[in-house]
């Protein structure tokens, strides 16, 4: 099977980044014309200044017969006009920026968040919750830092040292030609800096992804830290991770100051060329006073964006870092693909479940599933027992198409599961995990989870949920909740004990009304009293319906129509309770060992 890991960051290149990141984000450069456009004018207005200083200087305050003041008052006004129009523009550039990077930005966290639920189980495993959290996350917000921020200022900047660099050679070519050649040495070592600046900041984006894995998971299991009082443990390896993403996020920004105070010290070198040179060629004659505060100021103009340049291209660097691990992340294979509108209908009814020559490894590891043959008859309570490790689990799943065989085909009423579209092979089977997982709201909020397009608020769903709960025998249960329906659950259901969160999830499943239910046994950890709760639940839930349990307590294969017997990735055994019971085989041995541990 093909390896659908995720990998920790794209190996494209800074281009093929940025351009496959704007393929995805097509909303950032939509009316980019127009955003260039003023930012033309906004660059445009940043260089009346020098011009508005020349003229004033030569022609108002060292006019012939004296400084004239009309003239400098008009150049004045001018050249501050000119500013508030600027300003204007770049009011425009910002807002125009903004509203467009936030959109594109949105469309890449909604494919990447889309893209993380269409991988299967498998590959979300493949990464750590809270490391792949980030990258829909603080990695997004990092390419959304620099568009915002860098995006607007590298164009502005580029502009401004282009319409420099043209005034700067009207007035003198000689001087503008020292003022690039003394930035040759920069541009040089520029060119070499950004690709280590950028594996920092990769290195960083990880670390930081891994600092945010840890805490998250100190957090969650926040009860377990301080059931077992590891609390110092924890810290530690909390510590660890802060201080790694701390010291890696220090070597980039190390890196980055020294770029940036080589772009300073350059600037302030150029400055004092151009004034040494500058007033050599005044005093030959070859510019005026104003041209050469002109020109003076021209410099500035032009060693400012090319200081900023060094910063912003920095942040590229860390935005390229973020945008390649969110890229990693959209480009991980599906290895669950949807047929979509090109599968086959597969219309509401009993379900028929059948294996026919199923394989299946893990990567990395073992065939765990040796050419299973397995038919599952619809309407029956089908109970697969088998040793841990045994493949009982990786069958439920096969089957709930939480992921695919590596060869061989599952079937529902004949048709093979790859050909069905996804919406409507989640309509028809429903997979009640061992540990119902609950989201924060209200009980009435989770079980209406069971009817995907339901708004919980509306009173025909609360009516429908209330009947749930009554149909499973639940009413008095609800009832005993300090809120009823609206009793708050808490984050991950923590509010509630394990049973009680399964019994939101039963009713859940319920309401989902599935064809085929697969349970992974759910009275396997529960207090005694909670235990008959759900058992009266689930014999409401699977009554008239295709069932499939992994059965982890021998009373459910006793309760059930059919047992399978999975050992060491075959299917060794089939049929009913007494007739394995009796034939003195493997499940014969392993009910006998359980009823002893019983007594």
């Amino acid at each position: 099977m093909s390896d659908s890991r995720i990998a920790s960051a794209s190996e494209l290149g800074v281009l093929a980044t940025l351009r496959r990141g704007l393929e995805i984000s097509p909303q950032i450069v939509q009316g980019l014309w127009v955003t260039l456009a003023l930012a033309v004018l906004a660059a445009a207005g940043r260089v009346v200044v020098p011009l508005a200083v020349q003229r004033t200087v030569d022609d108002g305050i060292l006019a012939d017969g004296g400084p004239d003041a009309t003239q400098v008052l008009t150049l004045t006004l001018l050249a501050a006009g000119a500013i508030v129009v600027a300003g204007l523009c770049t009011a425009v550039v910002n807002v125009r920026l903004f509203r467009r990077t936030e959109a594109g930005l949105a469309t890449l966290r909604v494919r990447a968040f889309r893209h993380v639920h269409d991988l299967s189980t498998l590959s979300q495993g493949s990464e750590r919750r809270g490391a792949l959290v980030s990258r829909v996350t603080t990695d997004v917000d990092q390419i959304s830092h620099f568009v915002q921020w860098g995006g607007i200022m590298l164009l502005v900047s580029t502009l401004q040292i282009a319409v420099a660099t043209a005034l700067m050679a009207v007035y003198s070519p000689a001087l503008t030609a020292v003022v690039w050649l003394c930035f040759v040495p920069l541009f040089v070592i520029l060119r070499y800096a950004q690709r280590s600046v950028g594996r920092a900041f990769g290195r960083s984006r990880e670390k930081v992804g891994a600092m945010l894995a840890a805490v998250s998971e100190s957090v969650v299991g926040a009860e377990t830290v301080r059931a077992y009082g590891v609390e110092a443990r924890t810290g530690r390896r909390i510590d660890t991770a802060i201080d790694e993403a701390r010291r890696t996020q220090g070597r980039a920004l190390l890196l980055v100051a020294s770029v940036f105070s080589s772009g300073t010290f350059m600037a302030t070198l150029v400055l004092a060329v151009v004034v040494v040179v500058g007033s050599y060629l005044g005093i030959g004659g070859g510019l005026t006073a104003g041209q050469l505060v002109a020109f003076l100021f021209l410099v500035q103009l032009f060693t400012g964006p090319v200081q900023m340049a060094t910063e912003i291209l920095n942040e590229l660097q860390n935005a390229v870092a973020g945008w390649r691990r969110v890229l990693a992340v959209v480009e991980t294979p599906l290895d669950v693909v949807d047929a979509g509108a090109d599968g086959v209908d597969s219309p509401r009814g009993d379900a028929h479940v059948a294996l026919r020559g199923v394989r299946y490894a893990y990567p990395d590891g073992p065939e765990v599933l040796h050419g299973v043959d397995l038919e599952l008859p619809a309407r029956r309570k089908v109970a697969v027992v088998g040793q841990t490790g045994s493949g009982k689990t990786t069958i439920a799943k096969l089957v709930a198409r939480l992921m695919d065989p590596t060869d061989g085909r599952v079937e529902l009423d004949g048709v093979d599961l790859r050909r069905i579209p996804l919406a409507r092979l989640r309509e028809r089977v429903v997979l009640v995990p061992q540990e119902g997982f609950l989201f924060d709201g209200t009980v009435l909020s989770n079980a209406a989870y069971g009817l995907p397009e339901a708004a919980p608020e509306d009173p025909e769903v609360r009516a429908r949920v209330a009947a749930a709960f009554e149909a499973l025998g639940l009413t008095d249960w609800v009832a005993g909740l300090p809120a009823g329906l609206d009793t708050d659950v808490g984050q991950r259901g923590e509010a509630l004990s394990a049973g009680e969160r399964q019994l939101v999830a039963v009713a859940r499943a319920y309401l989902a009304a599935p064809d085929l239910l697969v349970l992974d046994e759910a009275t396997s950890a529960v207090d005694p009293a909670t235990e008959v709760r759900i058992a009266r639940a689930l014999d409401a839930l699977t009554s008239g319906r295709s069932t499939i349990t992994i059965a982890h307590r021998l009373s459910t294969a006793e309760a059930s129509d059919l047992v399978v017997v999975v050992d060491d990735g075959h299917v060794v055994e089939v049929g009913p309770h007494e007739e394995l019971a009796a034939a003195g085989g493997v499940y014969a041995r392993m009910h006998a060992s359980w009823v002893a541990q019983t007594r």
